[in-house]
Formats: C-alpha cells, sequence, structure tokens
C-alpha cells in the first residue's frame, strides 16, 4: 500500500462524524414516517380539516424539494458544515414549533420551516461523505450506510410513534428527534471537516428563484393530479413549472459559476447513475404505495399493521445497502446494479400471482428491497465519484431531487393505470341489490369500498367488497407488470452504459484482472 493510500483511509475522527451524518440524514424520513400515526391525533387536538391535513403533510416534502438544488449549492459557497449546523439548529426550533403548536396554520408554518431547514441536511451530509472519505472502498461503505439510514429512520417512525402517542400527546413525535440534533450541533464543530470551493462565486439569486418557482408548482402539480386527477390548477402549477425549468436550464448554461454545473451530466456516471435512481424510485414507488394500500383494503390489516408489514422490507434494505458497496469492491457495480434489478423484477412478479396471500406479499416485498439496494447505495457513490470535490454540494442534493421526483411522478402516472384497470374490472361486477349510494363509492376507489361495506348488511358489504378486492388486485398487478418489464430495460441500460466502471477502489486494468481471477 503507498503513502498517498494510506493517508487517504479515513480515521477515528471520520468514522464517529459518520455517525454523526447518518443519525442526522436517518431525520428525514423519520419525521415523515412519524407523522402519519399521529395525523388523526393532533387532527383533532387542533380541528384540523381534510384540506389542512393535507398541507400539513405535503408542505414539508414540497419544501424540501424545493431547496436541495439551492441548499447544495449554498453549502459549496458558505461552508458544508456551516450549513448544516445551521440547519440542524433551524430543525431543531422548528420542531419545538411543531410539537406546541395551538392551531392548523401554526403546524402547517412550522413543517414548512421543518421542509426549509431540512433541505440543508441531505445534500450536507452526502456531500461532506464525500470530502470526508477519499479512499473508493470506505467511500462507498459509508454512502452505503447513510442510504441505509432513510430506511432505518422509516422503520423507527412508526415503531417511535406508536410508542410515544400511547403515553404522551401528539407533539412528542416532533421532539424525538432534538437530541440527535443537539448531538449534532455538540459533536459536529469537532469531528466534522469544513469544506467549500473557494471560486464558486456569489449565489445567484435570480437561479435560486427559478429552482424554487420550478420545483415548487412541479411537485405540487404532479401530487395533485395523482390525488384527484386532472383539475385546473394542478395542471396550471404543472406548465409553470416546467416552463421555469427550462428558464432555469438555460440560464445555469450561461452562467459562470452557475448554482448547477449542467456539463456534470456529459459524465457517464453521473447521468446513467441518476438515470437509475429516477428510475427506480418512479417504477417501485407507485407499487410500494399501492402495495401499502392492498395491505389494509384487501388483505384486512389495520393501518399499524400495514406498517409492520412493511418492517422486514425495510430491515433487509438496510443490510443490503451496506453489503452492496462490500461486494462492489470485487465486482463491477454495473453488474451488481443490473442484477439487483433483475431480483426485484423477479419479486415483481411473485406480487402478481398473489391474490389475496398477505404473507406472499410481504416475503416479495424483502427480495424486492434486497434487489433494490445496489442502485440506492452504488449509484448515488457513482455520482458522487466522478463529481469534483468542489462541486459535490450541488449534485449531492440531485439524487434527493431524482427520488422525490420520480416517485410523485410515478403515483401520478402508475397511479392512473391502476385506477383506470380498477373501474375497467369493476364495471357491471357489482350484483344489482347493491345500494347505488355503496356502488358509486366503490367506483372512487377500494378504501371507499371498504368504508361502504361496513354500513351495509354482511351479505352485501361481501357482496361489495368481493369484486372491489378483485379489480383492485388487478389494477396492483397490472403496474406490477408494467414496472418489472420497464425496471429490465433500465438493468439491461445501465450493464451496457456502466460497465467499464471497475469494482470500488481497483483501475479499469485491476477490475479486469479481478472479475478474469
Amino acid at each position: 500500500m503507498s503513502a498517498v493510500e494510506i493517508s487517504e483511509r479515513a480515521g477515528k475522527r471520520e468514522w464517529v462524524g459518520l455517525a454523526v451524518l447518518v443519525l442526522t440524514a436517518m431525520l428525514i424520513s423519520f419525521d415523515f414516517f412519524v407523522l402519519l400515526l399521529a395525523l388523526p391525533h393532533l387532527s383533532a387536538d387542533l380541528g384540523a380539516d381534510g384540506v389542512e391535513q393535507l398541507w400539513i403533510m405535503d408542505i414539508y416534502g414540497f419544501f424540501v424539494g424545493g431547496l436541495l438544488i439551492t441548499m447544495g449549492s449554498l453549502g459549496d459557497r458558505i461552508g458544508r458544515r456551516k450549513l448544516l449546523l445551521i440547519g440542524g439548529t433551524g430543525f431543531a426550533l422548528a420542531s419545538v414549533l411543531a410539537a406546541y403548536s395551538t392551531s392548523p396554520e401554526m403546524l402547517i408554518g412550522a413543517r414548512a420551516l421543518l421542509g426549509l431547514f431540512g433541505a440543508t441536511l441531505v445534500p450536507s451530509t452526502l456531500s461532506l461523505l464525500s470530502h470526508m472519505f477519499r479512499d473508493p472502498k470506505e467511500r462507498g461503505l459509508a454512502i452505503g450506510i447513510w442510504a441505509g439510514a432513510f430506511t432505518v429512520g422509516a422503520i423507527l417512525g412508526p415503531i417511535a410513534g406508536g410508542i410515544l402517542l400511547g403515553y404522551f400527546w401528539w407533539g412528542s413525535v416532533f421532539l424525538i428527534g432534538v437530541p440527535i440534533l443537539a448531538l449534532l450541533l455538540i459533536l459536529g464543530p469537532t469531528m466534522l471537516p469544513e469544506f467549500r470551493n473557494p471560486d464558486a462565486g456569489r449565489l445567484d439569486l435570480i437561479s435560486v428563484f427559478q429552482s424554487l418557482a420550478a420545483m415548487l408548482p412541479f411537485i405540487y402539480g404532479i401530487k395533485e393530479i395523482a390525488r384527484s386527477g386532472l383539475q385546473v390548477v394542478p395542471v396550471v402549477a404543472l406548465v409553470l413549472g416546467i416552463v421555469f425549468g427550462v428558464l432555469f436550464i438555460r440560464r445555469q448554461n450561461r452562467l459562470p459559476h452557475p448554482l448547477l454545473d449542467l456539463k456534470l451530466f456529459s459524465i457517464a456516471n453521473v447521468r446513467f447513475g441518476l438515470l437509475g435512481l429516477f428510475g427506480y424510485s418512479l417504477l417501485t414507488g407507485a407499487v410500494l404505495l399501492l402495495m401499502s394500500q392492498w395491505l389494509q383494503s384487501v388483505a384486512g390489516l389495520s393501518a399499524l399493521g400495514a406498517g409492520l408489514a412493511l418492517v422486514p422490507g425495510m430491515i433487509t434494505s438496510t443490510i443490503a445497502s451496506t453489503v452492496a458497496p462490500i461486494l462492489a469492491r470485487r465486482f463491477r457495480p454495473a453488474y451488481l446494479i443490473g442484477i439487483g434489478l433483475l431480483i426485484t423484477v423477479a419479486a415483481l412478479v411473485v406480487i402478481t400471482q398473489a391474490s389475496f396471500s398477505a404473507t406472499l406479499v410481504i416475503a416479495a416485498f424483502a427480495v424486492w428491497t434486497i434487489g433494490g439496494a445496489p442502485i440506492e447505495a452504488l449509484g448515488i457513490g457513482l455520482v458522487l465519484g466522478a463529481t469534483p470535490p468542489e462541486k459535490a454540494g450541488a449534485v449531492s442534493a440531485v439524487p434527493q431531487v431524482c427520488n422525490e421526483v420520480g416517485s410523485a411522478l410515478g403515483f401520478a402516472l402508475l397511479g392512473t393505470v391502476a385506477t383506470v384497470v380498477y373501474r375497467a374490472k369493476l364495471s357491471g361486477a357489482i350484483p344489482a341489490n347493491v345500494p347505488p349510494a355503496a356502488a358509486a363509492a366503490a367506483d372512487e376507489s377500494v378504501a371507499s369500498a371498504t368504508a361502504a361495506a361496513q354500513s351495509l348488511p354482511e351479505q352485501l358489504g361481501e357482496a361489495l367488497l368481493g369484486p372491489a378486492r378483485l379489480a383492485y388486485n388487478s389494477g396492483m398487478h397490472v403496474v406490477a407488470w408494467i414496472t418489472a418489464v420497464l425496471l429490465a430495460a433500465l438493468a439491461v441500460v445501465i450493464i451496457v452504459k456502466l460497465r467499464h466502471e471497475p469494482p470500488l477502489g481497483a483501475t479499469a486494468d485491476e477490475g479486469a484482472a479481478t472479475e478474469a481471477a
């Protein structure tokens, strides 16, 4: 081992710093999932109506998605550690504000602040990792652990939320992250290095405005279309977002110091790594949503039971995210990603064969997440590994943007396909003796059918639920088949376009020799 290689190896300070960054990143998914359980409690206490409940849930994601690129670029300019500590302080204060909110409007405002400061956490933690771990093998492992933290947050969110709500008031779910943020503020200044790009130039405020004006209405439009169908306001918002997105891209190409350097997308690892992350989020996000609803409305599990049913898959995802970078030291990342996607394809095919077996679906989901882990862990590593260190802040935001936009698009596009199939299969299948109001409710969704069946005599309820559940199965199966076919195609693209990338820490010649051995 050369002196240069030894100097690149991380020490105790870097690994302790990784633990701090991982705990901080975990809060992003934790904060979302813990709110799912608290929403009924806080809505009853604050008197939040249906629209206010939607804004309480969605405003956080809107601001995180809309500000990621801006915050990542800001970190390049003022310092990534400084931005992380500012964001951690703001997130903690906003958490306290949310916990002690006295009205729906106050909670919505607090959630917006959480989104604003939360947008600093993802790019800051990820870009700091790329600076702290210079050795490709160690960086791959660190990113895999970081990626697994989001799944851990999703596991702990419902569990911790259920425990807290059993003993305390709903605001306690917002306070649980404050001690972690206090740990960040105490250890961050000594355990995390500072890094900024001295040649980044001034922050272009017009680009910041265009980025926000593109992302916020775009994400809002997609989510509303997925929720309520094609309506004037969401469609106008979507078009507005696209227009500002085009203006943003044109301006970045002209600026000497852009908010996001689009020339980086000419690098194959960056371009196809992001394509893989975007495609995986777009395709599997919709199936996951449909499967979550299936567990409740078809398999008959409670909301908590459906959440716990996903825990085995989340556990396997966390383990696989850590193992994938270790395997990538021996095998080319493109092959691991491609084979992983094909494993997910096989799991989706199994789901298409499940009619009413929750056990089969839960097991298939556990296999699915094993296959999806390499694209999450190694895809981000490919992107960051090909990015100049001084530009890592802005680029670190892009994978999360791909996840946000991809998931929203998947819900809108594939969710629409599922709805069309559901209504087509349900048409004419409900017996004539079922009351028209109940039949109309069933036409809206299988959840509405379940609610309507509860108000009917048992025999009529079963007559309504039977066709609705079969129709929902058909919709979910069609979407799973579409996803499986497109994921298989994505796997081929990744293998072909990124096969040149050697195993982590090896040169191209060493990678060829290792695989030939």
